[in-house]
């Protein structure tokens, strides 16, 4: 692993994100690759994604159970699937192993591999370079980018969904489990767009509404032009600040392409917004990035 410098520091604060090609071994990347074969082995369809349903009634108790899935994840882990892949009984039409989109949002507490990762050596050697003081982390997620049907993702800012006060205090940090490369959907970033703050905020929706999230305020349009794309090899880390702005192209490739996220609070004179959709909860509470 190439060390961090001074420089690298000051480039990503000019930039909202720094590309650090090798942070991990290939033998680190595999050995989260076949930790997921063999959580996805073991995986079980929810419910939820296992009805056939009929009525307008039944479909919003579906939706219900699938946002409840989605809000109660931040402790556990759980399936996301890619649209289509799952007939009406909730059966598969592709291998189950080709159908998942994610895995989150609390692989770094619970699964030994991950947690590894996520607080080891180098990681916090890095948290300490970049000036955490109290860094925790909120969540993690395994993400399959699975080949042609691996969904873009829109441009967006990380704080959208993870809200602070004040900004400016969370941290992304994404390993590429393989290459991700302009085929099969590396990252894109606007440079510099972490300066102006964010337009648009998820927020938990009033007990009883039809959704469990909504959105206040709008992503505004960007010019494509702007987004730079960012290629890494197998075992690189991205590091991406709270308000840039990215995105991801659909995977039109034969290739999938894994990686691992986790995101990084700085504690330290933080207020965790109580209208994320992410709450700490008394089986786990955030934990600290320094062990």
């Amino acid at each position: 692993m190439a060390s961090v410098t001074q420089h690298h520091i000051q480039k990503f604060h000019k930039d909202g994100f720094l590309v650090l090609e090798q942070f991990f071994s290939a033998e680190e990347c595999d050995s989260m690759r076949s930790q997921i074969q063999r959580i996805v082995a073991g995986m079980e369809v929810p419910p939820h994604c296992r009805t056939a349903f009929s009525t307008r009634e039944e479909e919003q108790l579906q939706a219900q159970g699938s946002s409840d899935y989605f809000l109660t994840s931040g402790d556990k882990i759980r399936f996301f699937f890619e649209k289509g892949v799952l007939d009406e009984k909730g059966n598969f039409l592709i291998p189950k192993e080709k159908s998942v989109s994610k895995i989150g949002h609390a692989l770094h507490a619970y699964d030994p591999v991950f947690k590894q990762i996520t607080h080891s050596p180098k990681v916090q050697e890095l948290g300490r370079k970049l000036g955490l003081e109290k860094p925790v982390v909120v969540q993690s997620m395994y993400i399959f980018k699975q080949p042609g049907i691996g969904g873009e993702v829109t441009p967006h800012q990380d704080a959208t969904f993870l809200h602070t006060e004040p900004l400016g205090r969370i941290l992304g940090f994404w390993i590429a489990l393989e290459d991700a490369t302009q085929e099969n959907g590396c990252l894109w970033f606007i440079p510099g767009s972490h300066t102006n703050g964010i337009t648009r905020r998820m927020v938990r929706a009033a007990s009883g509404a039809s959704t469990c999230v909504e959105f206040v305020g709008s992503e505004p349009a960007y010019d494509d032009k702007l987004f730079i794309p960012l290629p890494i090899n197998k075992g690189g880390l991205i590091l991406i600040h709270g308000e840039v702005v990215h995105k991801s192209e659909l995977n039109s490739s034969e290739s999938s392409r894994h990686a691992f996220t986790f995101h990084v609070m700085e504690a330290k004179g933080t207020t965790w917004s109580k209208e994320n959709w992410l709450q700490p909860t008394p089986e786990l509470p955030f934990p600290s990035l320094y062990t």
